[in-house]
C-alpha cells in the first residue's frame, strides 16, 4: 500500500544487513511506546488506589480511584493476577535496589544486615497495603508472587556474601543455611511488625531492625544475660 502523501514520495523500505528488505512500521513503534507508557500510568494509578484503599481492593474499585473503567486494567494486565504481577515487578525491584545500596554503605557485616533490615522495614512501612497487595499469594496459587520469591532470593545473596568468613568461609555448609533463616526471620517478624496497630509499645522501623539483627548475630541468650540478674544469667548458661 502506498502511504505517501501527496508531493512527499514514500520513503525507500529499509534493507538489513543480509540484504533482505525490512518494513518499518512506525505506527507500530508508537503504538507499542504509547501502551508501555499507558501500562506504567496505570501501574501508578493502581499504588496509588491500592495505598488508600487497602490490598484487597477489587479492580473496579482500582479503576474507579484511578479515573477509568476497569476493562481498561484487563486490557492492559488481562486480570487481576496480571495486575498484581505488574505492580509487583516495579514495587519489589525498587525495594530490592534500595537494600542493595543500603548494604553497600556498610563498613562491617553486622552494620550492614541492619542498614538492609531498616530499608526493608521502611520501604514496607511507608505503603503496608501495596506491600500487602503484592506479595500476598494469587487466586491460582497459595504462594507468594514470583517477583517476592526472586526478591528474597536476591537478599539472601546479598547477605551472604559479607557473612563468609564469619560463617567459616566458601567451603562451609552453613553459608547456605544461616542467611536462608535470616530472611525467614526478618520477613515474617517484618510482616508481624507491619500488621501490629500503632502504640507506645510497638518500636519504629530502626528500633525494630536493630532487634531482628540482634537475634540474628546475638542470639537470645546474649540479650538475656545482659540485662538479667546473676541468678538468671547462670540459670540461662545452664540451659545452654
Amino acid at each position: 500500500m502506498n502511504t505517501a502523501q501527496p508531493g512527499h514520495p514514500a520513503p525507500p523500505p529499509a534493507t538489513s544487513p543480509g540484504g533482505t528488505t525490512a518494513t518499518i512500521d512506525g505506527r507500530s513503534a508508537r503504538w507499542e511506546t504509547h501502551r508501555e507508557q499507558r501500562r506504567r500510568e496505570l501501574i501508578k494509578a493502581t499504588r496509588r488506589a491500592i495505598h488508600h484503599l487497602g490490598a484487597d481492593a477489587s479492580m473496579e474499585d482500582i479503576a474507579a480511584n484511578a479515573g477509568t473503567s476497569k476493562s481498561v486494567f484487563y486490557r492492559y494486565f488481562g486480570d487481576k493476577a496480571g495486575l498484581q504481577q505488574a505492580v509487583g515487578k516495579v514495587v519489589i525491584g525498587q525495594m530490592q535496589d534500595t537494600i542493595l545500596a543500603a548494604g553497600k554503605t556498610a563498613r562491617t557485616p553486622r552494620e550492614g544486615l541492619v542498614n538492609m533490615v531498616t530499608a526493608y522495614l521502611q520501604m514496607a512501612e511507608t505503603s503496608p497495603n501495596v506491600y500487602t497487595f503484592v506479595t500476598a499469594p494469587g487466586d491460582a496459587s497459595p504462594q507468594p508472587t514470583g517477583e517476592l520469591s526472586g526478591f528474597f532470593d536476591a537478599v539472601t545473596a546479598m547477605i551472604s556474601d559479607p557473612l563468609r568468613d564469619l560463617l567459616g568461609g566458601t567451603e562451609s555448609p552453613l553459608l547456605g543455611y544461616w542467611p536462608t533463616a535470616a530472611i525467614g526471620l526478618v520477613r515474617t517478624t517484618g510482616e508481624l511488625w507491619l500488621k501490629t496497630p500503632p502504640s507506645p509499645a510497638k518500636p519504629d522501623h530502626l528500633a525494630m531492625a536493630e532487634q531482628i539483627s540482634t537475634w540474628l548475630f546475638d542470639g537470645v541468650r546474649r540479650q538475656v544475660t545482659a540485662a538479667a540478674s546473676p541468678n538468671l544469667s547462670l540459670q540461662v548458661e545452664g540451659i545452654s
